[in-house]
């Protein structure tokens, strides 16, 4: 069944829409305690919620947890939910990704529907069926592919985000930018994330997405062109993971990957060819909204084993997804160890 996907006009329509479309014995909304706050206020009036079984779990990505999920599966168990209830995840990534997996696993498979609440959630995570939580220390280490029943995107939960989550979010339209058109990137770098326009942002998320869809349509399982979707993945992770250990502060994933981007961009243009123009205009927007990653050249041997441990590696090899040009993808490629550091120390001197 494809997942539907809705760019909401009428939040309380769509929901009431979409929920209609489930048949169920049992609601349950889960939300994280953030999310609880700023965004249940919207749907809690709504008569097709008003039977629902809140479950709330803590915020952030250092709770994407098997402590989480089992508080889930037991919420779910304790209040009753059958192969025939339904959840509705209300919140970022983590919200989506774990309350997906949640209801992938749980009586072996419950319908969940998604809505997503940052821009992050709204371009990326909630979209396309990768559900999982973070383990032994690695990003979405344990997972399953399941869509949801429905995704309803609706910006008006932007008016709550921070400038931070929001450019998190930013990076990943970036990348779909630049794995694209031309047009599509040069509209995405020229546009003003410090006083972003809400109006033109929802017609750009709705792009976004549109790249996304098509890419997952044609490979769901990441077999070949969904490995696009990895651009600025594989050493963005490795920031991210990094950033989790006890001597950093931990990153926001759009920003791990918007670092991640500059790497692979020089990557791909010391060898695909990938112009230096574009990598500079690329690499500058980054460096005015994201500012800078606090690594040393000691810390890249760390950098290089996390980069190791990416599930989109084969034989031991760290595999890249590199570009030719905007739109021109080049996935299965690689780099040496060598390449890797220049990479790190194009990213810390600009």
């Amino acid at each position: 069944m494809k997942q539907e996907i809705i760019i909401s006009e009428n939040l309380e329509r769509d929901v009431a829409e979409a929920v209609g479309r489930c048949p169920h014995d049992r609601l349950f909304v889960l939300a994280d305690t953030t999310t609880h706050r700023h965004c249940w206020p919207l749907l809690a009036g709504l008569e097709c919620l008003r039977e629902a079984q809140l479950i709330t779990i803590s915020p952030t990505d250092g709770h994407k947890n098997l402590e989480s999920l089992s508080h889930v599966w037991q919420a779910l168990q304790e209040g009753g939910a059958t192969r025939h209830s339904l959840l509705l995840n209300l919140g970022g990534g983590m919200v989506t990704d774990l309350g997906g997996f949640a209801a992938a696993t749980f009586k072996r498979g419950i319908a969940f529907i998604n809505i997503p609440t940052t821009l992050l959630a709204q371009v990326d995570a909630s979209v396309g069926g990768k559900t999982g939580i973070n383990f032994g220390g690695l990003k979405n280490e344990i997972g399953a592919f399941c869509d949801a029943r429905t995704v309803i995107l609706n910006t008006r939960f932007l008016e709550t985000l921070d400038d931070e989550n929001l450019r998190s979010g930013y990076a990943e339209m970036l990348k779909h930018g630049l794995i694209s058109t031309p047009q599509m990137w040069a509209e995405l770098v020229g546009f003003d994330l410090a006083e972003p326009d809400l109006a033109q942002l929802r017609q750009m998320i709705a792009r976004s997405v549109a790249v996304k869809e098509r890419i997952v349509e044609e490979d769901p399982r990441e077999q070949g062109l969904r490995k696009a979707l990895n651009l600025g993945h594989t050493i963005g992770h490795a920031f991210e993971s990094w950033s989790l250990k006890p001597h950093s502060s931990s990153l926001l994933h759009g920003y791990a990957v918007a670092f991640g981007l500059v790497c692979e961009l020089y990557l791909s243009a010391v060898k695909s060819g990938f112009p230096t123009d574009v990598l500079r205009q690329t690499t500058s927007f980054i460096r005015e909204y994201y500012g800078t990653l606090g690594i040393t050249c000691d810390d890249y041997p760390e950098l290089f084993d996390l980069m190791t441990h990416d599930k989109k590696n084969t034989a031991g090899t760290i595999n890249f997804t590199l570009l030719g040009g905007i739109g021109d993808i080049r996935i299965n490629q690689t780099a040496t160890r060598e390449e890797i550091y220049e990479s790190m120390d194009f990213l810390r001197e600009g």
